[in-house]
């Protein structure tokens, strides 16, 4: 295996029923646990930021590409459910017995199906900008959406093989667009907020994750549209664990009123909305606000198996960064 300790690590995971995901870890290998669940089209890729302030903390930081995208194997039918199988397959074959865990946008729903189905497993849960469930009762879910979204979720809904050819479409000009194209795509989605946001580094990390995460094919993209519009297959008044709703009013990938709809729903959820941030700057600029809250209010701790056994150890591929 890999030193997990270094800076940035990728390391193969199989799951039980035979599928690869890839794994990134960073930060202090053994210190406090904290999965990510990146958005949509996903990347296991960490900010360095987040590296950093992992690190700082002593603390174990870890993502993996869900499945379709980047090195994981497509997993053609997914629900948002089955996150919690996969982030289980990562925690047992990393030897660790519990974690906090944070989703940003797309990424949200999979963060909350681990607090939901993982209680034993999971310390804490953070939802940053993420999507309610369709047809949530009392959400009018497109108010406020940037129409680039509108117009592909209408269409999967109405034309599920026209959205899988436009979802093939995009993924193609995503892949030729330079890093100042992409910062300047999207003109619905990005606010003024975002805007500054996709200027700096972190667009130069986002544009990272579009080109190594949708380098083998389109099918992760579609899965995680199909799995978001479908029902999520777990109870969100059924989490126990702890969880709290970032959420920015200038978000126009997701609506603000997504976040107050799920801190209302999740019980004995906190939130942090802010009409200050939108969509991207939470993950840019709070994220060590989450990790004060994930750590700190749930006390997560790693344990890390001396004997696991063989079949549970990831086979290292090597260091990334």
């Amino acid at each position: 295996m890999a030193d997990l300790t270094s800076a940035v690590n990728t390391v193969a995971v199989s799951t039980p029923d035979g599928r690869r995901l890839a794994v990134e870890t960073a930060g202090r290998a053994g210190g406090p646990a904290i999965l990510v669940h990146s958005g949509t089209p996903n990347c296991r890729h960490l900010y360095a930021p987040w590296v950093r302030d992992a690190q700082e903390r002593g603390a174990w930081l870890i993502s993996y590409d869900r499945p379709g995208y980047g090195e994981s194997t497509p997993h053609p039918g997914r629900r948002v459910a089955d996150a919690a199988a996969d982030s289980a397959a990562v925690a047992e074959a990393l030897g660790i017995e519990r974690f906090a865990t944070w989703g940003l946008s797309g990424g949200g729903p999979h963060a909350l199906a681990c607090a939901a189905l993982l209680p034993d497993r999971v310390s804490a849960a953070a939802a940053i900008g993420s999507i309610a469930p369709y047809g949530a009762p009392g959400l009018d879910f497109f108010s406020g959406m940037g129409q680039e979204n509108v117009d592909d979720i209408h269409l999967m809904l109405n034309d599920p093989e026209g959205a899988r050819r436009k979802t093939g479409e995009d993924r193609e000009a995503m892949l030729a667009m330079s890093l100042e194209e992409l910062r300047r795509a999207d003109p619905t989605l990005v606010s003024a907020a975002d805007a500054a946001v996709l200027a700096g580094p972190f667009g130069e990390h986002f544009h990272r994750c579009v080109q190594d995460g949708l380098a083998p094919g389109a099918e992760g993209w579609i899965e995680d549209g199909e799995a978001h519009l479908a029902p999520w297959g777990f109870a969100l008044d059924e989490i126990r664990v702890p969880v709290r709703v970032w959420h920015g009013g200038q978000d126009q990938f997701v609506p603000f009123a997504h976040g107050q709809w799920l801190a209302a729903h999740i019980p004995r959820a906190q939130s942090s909305f802010s009409d200050a941030d939108g969509h991207l700057t939470v993950v840019d600029r709070r994220i060590a606000e989450v990790h004060d809250w994930l750590l700190g209010s749930s006390h997560a701790t790693t344990r890390r198996r001396v004997h696991a056994p063989a079949g549970d150890r990831p086979h290292a591929a090597g260091p990334t960064d």
